[in-house]
């Protein structure tokens, strides 16, 4: 190198008094009277006189300083301005430090808007937190590649099929939440890690229902008058979720309907539309009889503090030796529009809160047919709750209530 460039040398820097002096090539060494100094780097830019930082002396030794000096006097050459592109390679390198930890809380934040509950019962967040965090948590999301998260869910790809579909299909979303945030990620890592990971060997399988003939054998058995038969059998002649039902309140119900309130309804066209049930008599006669049981309005009061569990019927079934679960109910209830009614598709559909018609039929389609179901249920409730003449039920003597 040319001594007409590096004026400095490694003694002088140091010995040298409060001042500026030139390395040229417009690198200076700023010496502070308290005993200070820092490497400057001046450039001129598009017409702009620019000074870089370029740390402090001597932590930032007269070699170090020459060396990034060229470094962004290259970029200068080039008509980069390099204060500018240091602060978007520092940007970048923050970005690659969001950890998968963070960016996971944040998506489950964003989204608890849409979840029942807030997503206070964990679901949408476990898949996550169970089986992909303790591996990748601490990871940098950007870095996350399709081998990752095929060795993360591998274990679980064909054992617990249906959780590592629920885990994959979370990590897109926080992969999508990370790259919203202006992260750099590969959105199509977990569809690589699909295709390394392969088609699963396990298949699905629906929640096992009781027949629909078989019901009104089921509902007299629920004699006992406890809670949780109370609940089933308010969950039979609604045909709603458990999670709405479980939940139900005084202030819910008014002149025979029932409104369940948006966030816990699953499925619903719109966050904010509530959905209304109308109430049969029979079904107002169980509403009245679970009254004694009421605390703080809720219907179906827990032992000891909030509402029964979604095992607390599940249980109760399983004690009387059924593979059939509550949530089953709801597939008898429509299998029996289906074979013994001619209920309308749209009109069955909407007895069960779900989503009917493309998106434009919906929008032109405001009715939510109450005066339909209000009969519709009506026939369900007096067929569910009226014994079957002559027939022998397989529920009579059945265990613990």
């Amino acid at each position: 190198m040319s001594r007409a460039l590096h004026k400095l040398t490694a003694q002088t820097a140091k010995a040298a008094a409060p001042g500026k002096y030139s390395d040229g090539g417009g690198l200076w060494l700023h010496k502070r009277p308290d005993g200070g100094a820092q490497w400057v780097l001046r450039v001129s830019i598009h017409g702009r006189r620019r000074e870089m930082g370029l740390g402090a002396f001597p932590d930032i030794s007269l070699k170090g300083a020459r060396e990034s000096a060229e470094k962004w006097r290259a970029l200068v050459r080039e008509g980069l301005d390099p204060i500018k592109e240091r602060d978007r390679q520092r940007r970048d390198s923050a970005r690659k430090l969001h950890l998968l930890n963070d960016v996971a809380l944040d998506a489950f934040e964003s989204r608890k808007a849409e979840l029942k509950g807030d997503g206070k019962a964990g679901r949408w967040f476990t898949p996550l937190e169970l089986h992909v965090l303790p591996k990748l948590g601490k990871v940098p999301v950007g870095d996350i590649d399709q081998k990752d998260i095929r060795d993360t869910l591998s274990p679980i790809w064909h054992t617990k099929a249906d959780t590592a579909r629920k885990a994959m299909n979370r990590l897109a979303i926080c992969l999508r939440h990370a790259a919203a945030l202006g992260l750099d990620v590969d959105l199509q890592a977990t569809e690589k890690a699909r295709a390394l990971l392969g088609k699963q060997r396990h298949k699905a399988t629906n929640i096992p229902a009781l027949p629909w003939k078989d019901v009104p054998d089921f509902y007299q058995s629920l004699d006992g008058g406890s809670v949780t038969e109370l609940a089933l059998r308010l969950l039979i002649l609604t045909a709603v979720r458990s999670y709405p039902l479980r939940h139900i309140h005084e202030s819910q119900i008014e002149d025979g309907i029932w409104t369940i309130p948006a966030e816990a309804m699953k499925g619903r066209v719109g966050a904010t539309t509530d959905f209304r049930v109308p109430l049969s008599s029979e079904a107002l006669a169980v509403i009245q009889e679970a009254r004694k049981f009421a605390r703080d309005g809720f219907l179906f009061s827990g032992v000891r503090r909030g509402v029964i569990s979604d095992m607390t019927m599940s249980k109760f079934m399983e004690r009387r030796g059924m593979d059939e679960r509550p949530h089953g109910f709801r597939s008898s209830f429509r299998d029996w529009t289906a074979e013994a009614t001619k209920t309308p598709r749209e009109v069955a559909e909407m007895c069960l809160g779900h989503v009917s018609g493309s998106k434009v039929e919906r929008a032109y389609r405001r009715t939510d047919f109450m005066e339909q179901r209000k009969v519709l249920m009506a026939r369900w409730s007096s067929f569910a709750s009226s014994p079957r003449d002559g027939v022998v039920s397989q529920f009579s003597g059945a265990a613990a209530r």
